[in-house]
């Protein structure tokens, strides 16, 4: 057993390396700021201390700060998300990039590059700014219901099915966005290879009020739901009996899920393993519980989104490496280890 020293001593650490990695990443890019500019420019700007350089600000909160925020929001909601479904699933393998939900959020988004602006021309102004990110949720959840039902056998879910469904999930996603990437313009095509590769470069502050209150929403339910997947960890059907109603938290965890990987990709593009990797971690670290082990997920997921994304624009600079390309190389050595080690626990 874990004890409660080391659960606050774990969630203690993860909270000052997120707070050192953020400020870490603001200093750094084609402009770098030394770190006291950056606290005089957060002081300065609640009123806190005198104005700082004018060239200082503009970088900082007109083109980094909002890439922070989406970096925090993104890589936290992500972690949390996988976090959730390696409960609901009692698999560690369990992942909404794996399990096809990503891929149908991005399905959703290029529909909504491709095919949304006569719709968006319909609504309202203050509207048409949420249609990708709600365009995102839909594919989301449909492919996430798609995947479970699939793999569903009467009372459980097996867990080689989930995983052969979220392949064929994939695929049909994929092969559905080749067919707007060939009908497809010139600007179009572009804003596609930005899901499709996963990248923060495009944060803007209206990225961040479009698809910020989804993530905000998904941070703050998923871990209401802690003692109800630890309930499900033991078994859906001594679960019922400790008076949870399964049905109703898995649908629930489904749509909060699928709600924030839709504003998810929505904003960043596909950015796989990140909800395979943080979690499977603090669980070795901080055992089953989800009371702590959601909360250390989102905070564990933010440092690693902030990481790779100040890896993935200062490591070719000026230009820019695709973050999707640094997630993915950090979680696919994670991802084998893993299936090799599940292999070695068998044939033991």
């Amino acid at each position: 057993m874990i004890d409660a020293r080391r659960r606050r001593g774990v969630l203690g650490g993860l909270l000052v390396l997120f707070l050192v990695t953020l400020a870490w990443s603001a200093t750094i890019g084609g402009v770098p700021i030394p770190v006291s500019d950056v606290f005089r420019a957060v002081f300065a700007k609640v009123g806190l201390s005198a104005d700082v350089d004018a060239t200082t600000a503009s970088v900082l909160f007109g083109i980094r700060a909002p890439r922070l925020v989406l970096g925090v929001l993104v890589g936290a909601a992500l972690a949390m998300s996988g976090a959730a479904l390696q409960g609901l699933f009692r698999n560690a393998l369990a992942d909404p990039a794996l399990l096809g939900i990503s891929s149908g959020a991005a399905l959703g988004a290029v529909s909504a590059i491709v095919l949304g602006a006569s719709i968006a021309s319909a609504l309202p102004a203050w509207l048409a700014p949420y249609l990708l990110p709600t365009i995102a949720f839909v594919g989301a959840m449909a492919s996430m219901v798609v995947v479970q039902r699939i793999a569903r056998d009467g009372f459980r879910t097996a867990v080689s099915m989930l995983l052969l469904a979220g392949i064929a999930i994939n695929a049909l996603c994929q092969a559905t966005m080749g067919l707007l990437v060939y009908t497809a313009t010139d600007a179009q095509l572009r804003n596609i290879t930005f899901w499709n590769l996963g990248s923060l470069g495009g944060a803007t502050w209206g990225a961040v009020w479009s698809a910020g209150p989804f993530l905000v929403i998904a941070l703050v339910a998923l871990p209401r739901f802690a003692r109800s997947l630890d309930a499900i960890v033991l078994g859906e059907a001594e679960a019922g009996h400790l008076g949870f109603s399964v049905e109703r938290v898995k649908r629930v965890v489904f749509a909060i899920v699928a709600l924030a990987v839709g504003a998810s990709v929505a904003v960043s593009g596909i950015l796989g393993f990140v909800g395979l990797v943080v979690p499977h971690l603090l669980r070795l670290a901080l055992g089953p519980s989800h009371r702590t082990l959601i909360v250390a997920a989102g905070l564990c997921g933010a440092s690693l989104l902030l990481l790779a994304d100040a890896f993935a624009r200062t490591v070719v600079a000026p230009a820019e490496l695709p973050l999707g390309i640094v997630t993915a190389a950090i979680g696919t050595p994670f991802f084998l280890a893993l299936l090799l080690r599940e292999k070695r626990t068998r044939t033991a």
